[in-house]
């Protein structure tokens, strides 16, 4: 057997215990009505090249686990993925990812897997997943040929449809981790973010609860009719 197997222009080349992994990765488990303190979450940041959703790349990613109600912290992904052919922009300024750093990096091929399996079928939370979620989704696709297909959470939105006392409608994570009081060690960093945007989540699903949503379900029903009432407002 032949070390790659081709995709032609279908998809890229990958080794045959990449095809292997890749093929036993977890599908996405549906949302159901389970309690939040039952399920397995995923809290995901990336750190990027730029903001450039078709040409910038992912240059890290940082997640943590949330399960049984509380933040695993025996259990996290770091990694930092080269990115040979990437021309780093102002961005690193910004997340101080040095060209060295990159260079000294993961495959992203093997990064990216390493990351999938540790997701297995959990849900994922981010701030602002938009992003997060496309710029994931991309590099899975020109690297793995996989679709990303587990559903997102924008902790970004929970907050101020949770807490509209706050009075912080578009705020950033510095704005949310402020109004909790929250210590936030490295910002920029995607471990330090995705570990202080679920600390975030977790004092918003207790604000969830006592609203009588306590399950993923009951959350994504509500964000459906707060973002058409969000959409009316607009107009």
């Amino acid at each position: 057997m032949s070390q790659f197997t081709w995709f032609s222009a279908r998809g890229p080349a990958l080794l045959a215990s990449q095809l292997d992994r890749r093929a036993r990765l977890a599908s996405p488990a549906p949302l159901c009505d389970s309690p939040l303190q039952q399920q397995r979450l995923v809290v995901l940041d990336l750190e990027t090249s730029g903001l450039d959703l078709r040409r910038d790349q992912v240059l890290s990613i940082g997640a943590v686990v949330i399960e049984g109600g509380a933040i695993d912290l025996g259990r996290q992904f770091e990694c930092t993925l080269q990115c040979p052919d990437q021309r780093l922009g102002t961005s690193v300024l910004i997340h101080g990812l040095a060209p060295s750093a990159i260079a000294a990096g993961s495959e992203r091929v093997e990064a990216l897997l390493d990351f999938m399996e540790f997701l297995g079928n959990s849900p994922l939370l981010a701030f602002h997943a938009g992003f997060d979620q496309r710029m994931l989704a991309r590099a899975l696709k020109q690297s793995l040929g996989h679709r990303l297909r587990h559903p997102f959470f924008d902790v970004a939105e929970l907050a101020p449809m949770l807490c509209p006392q706050a009075n912080i409608p578009r705020g950033d994570l510095d704005d949310w981790a402020r109004y909790f009081g929250l210590q936030v060690q490295q910002r920029h960093h995607a471990s330090a973010d995705a570990l202080v945007t679920a600390e975030l989540a977790l004092i918003l699903f207790s604000r969830a609860r006592r609203q009588r949503l306590d399950s993923l379900q009951a959350l994504q029903q509500r964000l459906n009719g707060w973002r058409r009432r969000q959409r009316v407002q607009a107009f």
